[in-house]
């Protein structure tokens, strides 16, 4: 994962700070782009641990059409807990409760999870029905029928539901590419959080990739992700630092149910990670 760690460097010594929305500060580049062979092995950081679980069941998530956080608190997984939270807050229903109280009747209490979990038409709504359209559905049978095509592609930037959604997509926009048999898939974002997020969406997509290439009978190509706003923010510097003086550990393999024949059907027992060994994790506060 030199590319991580080398998109880093980058920030720290050409980076200018910026403000931003949250209101932490950032140091910023405009424009970098990452490629990823991924028959070299699965992309996934090994200069901290990541949470592997995590993006799997986000992944599924998006695939389903979910957009509420109920699944994912069902299943541990915290990386949307403070968006719903934050409006929560603001509500005249909030009674002072804790970020772990307000999870808590997340999982418990179905009728306050209907009300509060949801995110709006984030990612999975735009994947699935983007004004009617189920772009994902269109997409394979793209892939299986009309390879050569220049317009496989989706996108969860939809400009009429914007101001609905509790956080506008930071991954807006992918096309896949087929040649010689592979399967390589771009990935435009808007805006990266380089210590934070950068690390779960180079895994997510490479991940996305090979599911799709195996439902559709072909081999994995690259992994090419290019970055608009790439950021660290302010209170990220030392862990960016700690992570450039520690030496890239060889990359892990994903493994997958090959009996998995449609892209709805994956489970997250369908996946197996070999040989990851990575230094020991670094935690830092998400902006929100």
């Amino acid at each position: 994962m030199n590319q991580y760690l080398e998109l880093c460097n980058h920030i720290l010594t050409k980076g200018q700070f910026k403000g931003d929305r949250t209101g932490t500060g950032t140091y910023s580049v405009f424009g970098y782009q990452m490629r990823f062979d991924l028959n070299e092995g699965f992309p996934l950081l090994t200069t901290k641990r990541v949470h592997l679980k995590s993006i799997i069941h986000e992944l599924l998530w998006f695939i389903s059409g979910n957009t509420n956080i109920k699944y994912l608190v069902d299943n541990d997984v915290r990386i949307w807990n403070e968006w719903p939270y934050e409006s929560y807050k603001k509500s005249s229903f909030y009674q002072g409760e804790s970020i772990e109280e307000f999870v808590d009747k997340i999982k418990t209490d179905t009728s306050f999870a209907l009300k509060w979990g949801d995110l709006g038409p984030v990612y999975g709504k735009q994947w699935r029905n983007f004004n009617g359209v189920d772009q994902l559905e269109w997409l394979i049978n793209e892939i299986k029928n009309n390879p050569n095509s220049r317009r496989l592609i989706i996108s969860a930037w939809n400009p009429a539901e914007i101001e609905n959604m509790a956080l506008p997509p930071c991954h807006c926009f992918m096309q896949f590419y087929v040649n010689n048999g592979k399967l390589s898939c771009q990935l435009y974002q808007r805006s990266a959080d380089v210590f934070l997020g950068v690390p779960f969406n180079i895994a997510s997509y490479a991940l996305f990739t090979i599911m799709i290439a195996q439902v559709c009978n072909l081999e994995v190509g690259d992994f090419v992700h290019t970055i608009g706003d790439a950021h660290i923010y302010s209170n990220h510097i030392e862990q960016i630092k700690l992570q450039l003086s520690r030496k890239p550990r060889e990359l892990p393999k994903m493994v997958i149910n090959p009996n998995v024949k449609t892209i709805y059907d994956f489970k997250y027992e369908d996946f197996e990670l070999i040989n990851y060994n990575p230094h020991k994790g670094i935690k830092g506060k998400v902006a929100v």
